[in-house]
């Protein structure tokens, strides 16, 4: 399924979350510098995509976003699903 909306996270000066759709790469293109394009990603939807300056990504999220964030709301999720306490898994009892 082609991805069809762009979306970039930031932060805020009061440290809350900021997040940005776009229906196209222009206005991204206009705010950031292409520094290459991606074709190493393990998702091949993103491989082809441009890599900008300040901005960690293409990431994929779900069947239809391309994600891009800036290092420190990387860094910050990244922490937050880190140390997420794992989810309890059920044992298959034998019969």
């Amino acid at each position: 399924m082609k991805k069809n909306i762009y979306r970039v996270v930031t932060r805020k000066p009061d440290g809350q979350l900021f997040t940005q759709d776009f229906p196209d790469l222009s206005e991204i293109k206009s705010k950031y510098r292409q520094i290459g394009v991606d074709n190493c990603s393990m998702e091949n939807s993103l491989r082809g995509l441009p890599m900008f300056h300040g901005l960690i990504g293409p990431l994929g999220e779900g069947a239809t976003i391309v994600r891009y964030e800036t290092p420190e709301v990387f860094e910050i999720l990244t922490q937050e699903w880190f140390q997420a306490e794992p989810m309890p898994r059920s044992r298959k009892k034998d019969i």
